[in-house]
């Protein structure tokens, strides 16, 4: 039966099929299909929108429209249904690419001797501890008037030389945007932007979908504070290779 009731809209345009919103739905209503976020069927969605802080592009939002009334028994069978066909592969249910495996094939003796080696040896350039984002207070010396480096975590394995092409004179913070606390690193960058006098921002993150929340999630914190500074946003392919840069607005 058709009622009149709140119901998760989701947004196909900003939707970038990160999966935030599946995991956090303890009803199974949403699923990642083609690439975006669908609410599977109207009576699985209780409307509380307990999946809208979770979304890093604000794609989710409550609207009020004619749908089937939520169904507690339906969605019981809709989650036990989804335990038992669970796979047993090493895979998020959210289905974001993040999560797909890959294998990559090791250089044949001949590629590796025709690669260009530096004769300089790479030294650490980190200057200071700690370096995960909820970890460094806003008050740190070392934050004071810096050129800001903040990198996601899978990033440091994947591009070899991060502390010669972008740590050296920086400040690094670090972290994840898919399994952090999103609202607690928009405060934590709303007070370092506040206080800290921040010159720069240089945001490295890889090309899988959630990883684009991180400069969002700077971006907002800058806007709290009240504050513009410069940014660019590098890309970095799951082989370690750039494949994007530019200036954020």
């Amino acid at each position: 039966m058709k009622v009149n009731r709140k119901i998760i809209k989701i947004d196909d345009e900003l939707c970038d099929g990160c999966g935030q919103c599946v995991i956090s739905c303890a009803e199974g209503a949403i699923a990642i299909i083609d690439g975006k976020a669908k609410v599977i069927s109207d009576n699985l969605c209780d409307g509380l929108g307990a999946c809208i802080g979770d979304c890093p592009t604000g794609a989710l939002e409550i609207i009020e429209r004619k749908a089937d009334e939520f169904d507690e028994v339906a969605v019981e069978k809709h989650l036990s249904e989804q335990e038992k066909n669970k796979p047993e592969a090493d895979t998020l249910p959210c289905g974001c690419p993040s999560t797909q495996l890959q294998t990559f094939p090791s250089a044949t003796p001949c590629e590796a001797a025709n690669k260009p080696t530096s004769l300089e040896p790479l030294e650490s350039a980190l200057t200071h501890w700690p370096v995960q984002i909820k970890l460094v207070p806003p008050t740190a010396p070392f934050l004071k008037g810096a050129d800001l480096l903040v990198p996601a975590d899978c990033v440091a394995l994947a591009f070899p030389t991060l502390h010669r092409d972008f740590l050296k004179g920086r400040v690094v913070m670090m972290g994840c945007p898919k399994f952090d606390d999103v609202e607690e690193y928009m405060d934590k960058f709303a007070e370092i932007f506040k206080v800290a006098d921040i010159k720069t921002v240089t945001c490295v993150i890889m090309e899988v979908p959630c990883c684009s929340g991180l400069p969002m999630i700077i971006q907002k914190g800058m806007d709290a504070a009240g504050k513009k500074v410069p940014m660019e946003v590098v890309v970095i392919s799951a082989r370690g290779e750039i494949i994007g840069r530019e200036k954020a607005a």
